[in-house]
């Protein structure tokens, strides 16, 4: 009799333990892997499985509650493409999203059509769904419909639901804090990456780097010994302390776990290099007090030391210049109130114009101490407007002359030269200290030369005098470090370096013993400045579109250099786009299209030079670096990576436009290349050689002009495909050796011994230049 009742109860307990098994296996199978993208697959899949359903649905929902995945399982595509044609259908998984608790239904179209929902699309009638919550927080739904054979739901599928709708809430927090912990190790590593100061980590018992930021490399490689890495440098230093003791690099952490504050140590090596610097130690501890590492801080006392050697200098300038006029003022004034009977009315009067003198000088003087505070704080402004070169140049000589000055000028201008684009005050300025300077060093009887020539869109002006030129062991160079006491011309020329900058020129020295000195510098075009028919003559076309409408993109991650960069674009007409975001680079040229970049140097994780061969649509466009490094090496390095002018921080408003004014003009009317009987003229789109014209297609045309203006450099396949036909296809590369061959065949280029156009195997191509043999 009790037959019936035991078989049932068996079946019953067999029938939980297949649940059980399957419902561990599920869960295996979901905890098998850290994707969260494929852990809700397996959630929604398992689910389904477990509770006989049709197909299932997850939706999450970012933390402000904006829709974010949609994962599915069990719905063919034709399926998806009508739920997302369904008009009813975010509004419907919206109300079941806002319900706080499980809802099961027999019969949802009835249950929408209550609400007021179409169901005209819908595609089940058992359906049930339950929020995913995680630790309180929202963070999407789960759907589950349609049970096999018309069943409805039970509370065993209700449970199944309940469950993996845990497990996927638990992954999605999980997947999340995971994201925010890589984001602010990655933002943390940045930081330190990128700091200024050098950051060293070593093991607080052995005392052995562990890790060194980029700027302790560079501090440590001023010591580099051939064929060691800079852990294994640190190594080979020793440190000599403030009290003269010294210790290997690696017991310092040792030393100083429990000191706080800062301490100068002389790193040095073996050979007797050596480096000052400031260093700190911290220890990490761990939450039990065990001291686990120390963190050192380096910083390089070299700039600091040059910081105060440099204003020491200025002060000694200051002194000197301003003691000379105060000893005539002084001297003149005591002749007046000493000489016991009254002075000769002449005498006098010579005595106040001595003093009347001299008080101009020293106004002159405060007037060029204000000019170079402004210079070094990147303040300094001009208001440049076209002029006339020649105007300039005859009010700096008739001062120069009035002056008293016994030296013959002699100037050559041609009359072929265009307007420019200064502010005429500041120019006169300029053009008086160079005179000043000219007459200073060389003898009375030689005369001073003033001569001015076009280079592309700028013209340069050279003053020359035959003088005893620079010290010997001193080559010719840039004015970027030109002490005053280099030339004894006190603060003039450091103040026509800053005033030359302002308009987005440069200056530059060049001299030779016993052969006098050349300062040369350059300013820019005058904008739509167009040479006449005749050929003599440039006047300004003011009819033409202003470039200053142009969109200018600027990465950098400083806050501040963006607003003010910002600002000053705005002001000068220009469109500005502003990023700290340089991994979304590409994206914003290809839906912003700038005619110009401008790019920090440095950016977190990475640098502009790095993201310029690594981010083929920068090729596209012209880039200006911005960066506070003001190498020779930096700034040669930065240009040779593509990139058409540097500009040293901190720059003035007036500066920043006037360089990008010059790019815009030389980007958009550049000057024709020519190499060897090879001649494209590019406002012309005119390809010869050797005065003969050769005809070329759109496509070669473009294709030759990419590698010509890329001269100097190897133009990959990558983006010639790219400037070609913009979307790369299979074969591509094939149709790029074809042009090229056709090319070469209409230029009578020899592949086998190129005279234009060079092959570089497997990369690409480039122009041949005169260093090639």
């Amino acid at each position: 009799m009790l037959e019936g009742p035991y078989q049932d109860l068996e079946a019953h307990v067999n029938a939980l333990r297949e649940r059980m098994s399957r419902l561990s296996a599920a869960v295996l199978r979901v905890s098998a892997s850290l994707d969260v993208n494929v852990v809700l697959q397996e959630v929604v899949a398992n689910a389904r499985e477990l509770t006989s359903a049709r197909y299932g649905i997850i939706t999450t929902v970012d933390e402000a509650g904006q829709p974010q995945a949609f994962i599915t399982s069990g719905l063919t595509e034709e399926e998806r493409t009508q739920m997302a044609r369904w008009p009813d259908g975010p509004r419907l998984f919206e109300h079941f999203r806002n319900l706080p608790e499980v809802v099961r239904l027999d019969d949802l179209p009835d249950y929408a059509r209550k609400l007021g929902f179409s169901t005209r699309l819908m595609m089940t009638k058992t359906f049930q769904s339950t929020p995913m919550r995680y630790q309180g927080t929202h963070v999407g739904s789960f759907f589950l419909g349609e049970k096999e054979d018309g069943q409805t739901f039970t509370d065993e599928d209700e449970e199944v639901l309940v469950l993996f709708a845990s497990q996927a809430a638990t992954a999605i927090a999980n997947a999340r804090a995971h994201h925010d912990e890589r984001q602010a190790r990655a933002h943390l590593e940045a930081l330190v990456e990128t700091s200024p100061v050098g950051v060293v980590v070593c093991d607080a018992h052995s005392g052995r780097p562990v890790s060194l930021n980029r700027t302790a490399a560079r501090i440590v490689e001023g010591l580099c010994m051939p064929g060691l890495t800079p852990e294994q440098l640190m190594g080979a230093i020793t440190c000599r302390r403030g009290d003269g003791r010294e210790l290997p690099f690696s017991e310092i952490p040792i030393v100083r776990l429990n000191t706080v504050g800062a301490e100068e140590v002389e790193l040095s090596m073996p050979d007797g290099r050596s480096i000052k610097t400031l260093i700190n130690v911290t220890p990490v501890r761990s939450t039990q007090g065990e001291v686990l590492s120390a963190v050192i801080t380096l910083q390089d006392l070299a700039k600091f030391e040059e910081l105060e050697r440099s204003r020491a200098q200025f002060l000694a300038l200051v002194s000197h210049e301003l003691r000379t006029p105060l000893a005539a003022i002084k001297g003149s004034a005591s002749t007046m109130l000493g000489t016991p009977p009254p002075l000769d009315p002449s005498e006098a009067e010579q005595m106040f114009r001595i003093i009347d003198e001299q008080t101009d000088h020293m106004r002159g003087l405060i007037g060029d101490l204000l000019d170079a505070g402004r210079i070094a704080g990147g303040t300094l402004s001009v208001t440049p407007e076209p002029m006339e070169l020649i105007s300039m140049v005859e009010q700096a000589r008739n001062a120069f002359q009035n002056s008293g000055s016994e030296h013959a000028i002699l100037i050559d201008l041609p009359r072929t030269l265009p307007p420019v684009l200064a502010d005429k005050n500041r120019i006169v300025q300029v053009l008086s200290n160079l005179l000043a300077n000219a007459m200073q060093h060389s003898p009375v009887s030689s005369p001073i030369q003033v001569t001015a020539v076009r280079e592309g869109e700028y013209v340069e002006i050279s003053i020359k005098d035959k003088g005893h030129g620079m010290a010997a062991g001193r080559p010719p160079r840039s004015l970027r470090k030109l002490a005053p006491e280099d030339e004894g011309s006190g603060l003039g020329l450091s103040i026509c370096k800053g005033l030359v900058k302002a308009h987005g020129g440069r200056i530059w020295a060049t001299s030779a013993q016993g052969r006098g000195t050349q300062f040369a510098f350059t300013i820019p075009v005058a904008a739509n400045a167009r040479e006449t028919d005749s050929g003599t003559a440039y006047r300004p076309d003011l009819s033409g579109e202003d470039s200053a409408r142009a969109s200018v993109l600027v990465v950098d991650d400083d806050p501040k250099m963006l607003r003010f960069v910002r600002e000053t674009l705005s002001k000068a007409g220009y469109s500005p786009i502003t990023t700290t975001e340089y991994q979304n680079i590409s994206q914003i040229i290809a839906e912003e299209k700038p005619k110009l970049i401008l790019l920090d140097l440095m950016l977190p994780g990475t640098d502009g030079i790095e993201l310029m061969e690594s981010v083929p649509e920068l090729a596209d466009v012209p880039v200006i670096f911005i960066s506070a490094y003001g190498r020779d090496e930096t700034i040669a390095k930065a240009l040779e990576s593509g990139a058409i002018d540097y500009l040293v921080k901190p720059f003035s408003s007036t500066e920043l436009t006037a360089r990008i004014r010059a790019a815009l003009r030389r980007h958009a009317d550049p000057e024709p290349f020519v190499f060897g009987d090879l001649t494209i003229d590019y406002s012309q789109r005119r390809v010869s050689v050797a005065g003969r014209d050769v005809h070329l297609t759109t496509t070669e045309y473009e294709l030759l002009h990419t590698l010509s203006e890329n001269t100097g450099r190897v133009v990959t396949f990558e983006l010639l495909i790219r400037r070609m036909w913009r979307t790369p296809e299979k074969g591509d590369t094939d149709r790029v050796r074809t042009f090229v061959k056709q090319i070469r065949r209409k230029l009578g280029d020899d592949a086998s011994r190129p005279a234009y156009i060079v092959n570089v195997r497997g990369v690409g191509y480039r122009m041949k230049t005169v260093d090639d043999p």
